[in-house]
């Protein structure tokens, strides 16, 4: 392990102004997002898609600190024969490379999933490195039950420490091979539950995450943390406001998140786009943290691209403005500087 090389790659993932885009769909993922544009999701298709957005220079080179790339991704060349991995290190941003295998369901525990990929991941480490990847993202799922159903509380205390022991392992074993470990424990905003529920939970989660990390001796320094903000489930019929949320989620990551993590790229979490970069902007306004906050954005930084783009070279101009403008209000929001002038300026 080499963990001033570690600690330099975390920080420029963190670079003022700038996050990262995650575009490390699985090919089922990018299948029903393509569908949503009546695109077919062929590898040529999903080349093209990933290229037009590497490819966008101004948003590239001035607020992509790094790309999460699938595994498809990483070994991909460009129609003029480029690797996708030199396309992104062109502009300056790292390659990073999505390696769980997925959330599937716990023995034992209706209702939640522990994250698998541990089983041969040293191998595949060493061989991403040398493809290009200097950092790495495993996701782990938490999902609030229904407050409603007595029948079926979750999550329990043994999936989250479950969960977040699998992260730490997987920490390790990129520390080992000098990748920068992503930690992405989710609190899911999908359901019923209220803002005070997701406080509690996401509290809960990330002391277990911080403290298995030491456990297994993983060093904070060369660590990036993507987390959910703190909001209420989608079917709270109470949700909270911009202000709220920046507050409990400064709250809980200042309780929780040492002084040594040198930054904090959030998950969009099924916010709207506008939501995501509006609550982050809220987050830096407040200010005075020790490590940065920024975005890790796929959803987020895509979606109007996408639908712009739907599948046709002709629309790939239109596209990468809406991307650009994406990327633009995200990096402003990462410093505190976005407005709802600026967003509406395009």
């Amino acid at each position: 392990m080499n963990l001033e090389q570690l600690n330099q790659v975390a920080v420029k993932m963190v670079t003022p102004g700038q996050g990262l885009l995650a575009a490390d769909e699985s090919t089922g993922t990018i299948g029903k997002r393509f569908a949503s544009i009546n695109t077919e999701s062929t590898y040529e298709k999903r080349r093209d898609w990933r290229e037009m957005l590497f490819r966008t220079d101004h948003a590239m080179r001035n607020h992509v600190s790094g790309v999460i790339l699938y595994e498809e991704t990483l070994r991909q060349t460009s129609e003029d024969g480029t690797t996708l991995v030199d396309l992104i290190k062109s502009n300056d941003a790292i390659p990073g490379i999505k390696v769980d295998m997925g959330a599937k369901p716990m023995a034992g525990r209706p209702g939640e999933t522990v994250t698998e990929g541990l089983d041969g991941l040293r191998g595949r480490l060493n061989e991403y490195y040398e493809l290009g990847a200097r950092f790495a993202k495993w996701r782990a799922v938490i999902e609030i039950s229904n407050p409603e159903r007595a029948d079926q509380v979750t999550p329990s205390w043994g999936a989250i420490k479950a969960n977040t022991h699998a992260l730490a392992r997987y920490a390790a074993l990129c520390q080992e091979a000098n990748i920068v470990p992503i930690v992405e424990p989710e609190v899911l905003m999908n359901g019923y539950h209220g803002v005070q529920t997701c406080h509690d939970i996401t509290h809960k989660v990330l002391k277990s995450l911080f403290a298995d990390l030491f456990e297994q001796g993983v060093k904070l320094e060369g660590t990036i943390l993507k987390p959910n903000m703190v909001v209420a489930g989608k079917r709270c019929p109470v949700q909270p406001s911009v202000e709220e949320v920046a507050e409990r989620t400064v709250e809980v990551l200042k309780d929780c998140v040492p002084s040594a993590v040198p930054g904090i790229a959030f998950l969009s979490g099924g916010q709207d786009n506008v939501q995501a970069t509006e609550n982050l902007n809220a987050m830096n306004q407040i200010g005075g943290f020790p490590w940065s906050l920024t975005y890790s954005y796929g959803r987020a930084l895509q979606q109007s691209a996408l639908f712009t783009w739907a599948g046709e070279s002709d629309n790939y101009d239109a596209a990468q403005k809406e991307f650009n403008h994406r990327a633009k209000m995200n990096g402003l929001a990462s410093m505190g500087e976005w407005t709802a002038e600026l967003e509406r300026a395009g």
